[in-house]
């Protein structure tokens, strides 16, 4: 079992103050600090630095609190097996690859290993990093790579940001949409705060354009949302080939290029280096990848 006193310290750092994690241990103010006390006394250095505004971990508290973290994931993927006799993963992905195949393929895997269950999270890349970092998560489909010492990774896939158009609109005729075409139509783009809008506005740039001479009539931050109004004839968008391959597929959307602009993206898995689940992540990696290259074939 993991100490009382490391659990005690996870809270501290995540909360930034002894009020929050003790109304959230239910425990008394004193109790906490005791706890923490007792941990310095033990490990013989000073772990907490005790500020007006908030508390923040020394370099040898925030060495402490990431093994405690580690063993805590550890604890409950152990008692996990035991109770269950079964694996449970937890796996983050993007706003992006929520809308693509990766899902189902989950599903269809814990269908096939009825011993492994998995919970899907999803989350910004950066927060997907931390929960990561963390032990929060076993593993990770990012659209960007970060170098940090204890996260391990490798190349899911390249993607590619295209435009996304309702079957009926006229521009379904051309075998490339320009930039002029673009202004002329009402888009319906991710947030600012997407790697997808990102990209593209960077791509514009790039050219010396700028997406304030583009008809941006609505920012949605679902991609679900987004294809639904483009079915539904409300505009056009630019969104990641591999969240619109489904629709493509079924014939309910039509994606096309974009000349003059080269929005190229990598994707990664992430995972820790603590990770006790690796091969399971590469047959589920694996099977995404088989999918997708199955789905572009078609």
């Amino acid at each position: 079992m993991l100490d009382q006193k490391l659990k005690t310290l996870i809270a501290v750092a995540e909360e930034k103050s002894f009020t929050k994690a003790s109304l959230k241990l239910s425990l008394t103010q004193p109790a906490v600090s005791h706890q923490i006390q007792l941990l310095e006394e033990e490990y013989n250095v000073k772990i907490i630095n005790r500020g007006k505004k908030e508390i923040t971990l020394t370099r040898e508290g925030e060495v402490i609190v990431n093994f405690a973290k580690k063993f805590k994931a550890m604890e409950e993927q152990m008692i996990g097996e035991l109770h269950n006799l079964s694996i449970k993963i937890k796996m983050g992905i993007t706003h992006t690859a929520e809308s693509n195949a990766i899902t189902e393929i989950v599903a269809r895997f814990t269908k096939l290993n009825p011993t492994v269950s998995i919970i899907i999270i999803t989350d910004t890349t950066p927060n997907l990093y931390k929960m990561v970092e963390n032990y929060e998560l076993d593993f990770a489909w990012v659209d960007s790579k970060i170098t940090e010492a204890n996260i391990n990774w490798f190349p899911l896939d390249t993607d590619y940001l295209v435009c996304v158009l309702n079957n009926d609109n006229p521009l379904t005729k051309k075998e490339v949409v320009t930039l002029n075409d673009l202004k002329k139509e009402r888009l319906i783009l991710r947030l600012k705060s997407s790697t997808t809008r990102k990209i593209f506005e960077a791509s514009l740039e790039a050219i010396n354009d700028s997406i304030n001479n583009y008809n941006v009539v609505l920012e949605v931050d679902n991609i679900a949302t987004i294809k639904d109004l483009i079915r539904k004839d409300f505009g056009i968008s630019i969104l990641s080939k591999s969240a619109c391959m489904d629709e493509v597929t079924k014939k309910k959307l039509t994606i096309l290029p974009i000349k003059d602009l080269s929005m190229e993206r990598q994707n990664y898995v992430i995972y820790s280096n603590f990770s006790n689940n690796l091969s399971i992540i590469e047959q589920i990696v694996k099977s995404y990848q088989d999918e997708y290259k199955q789905l572009e074939q078609n």
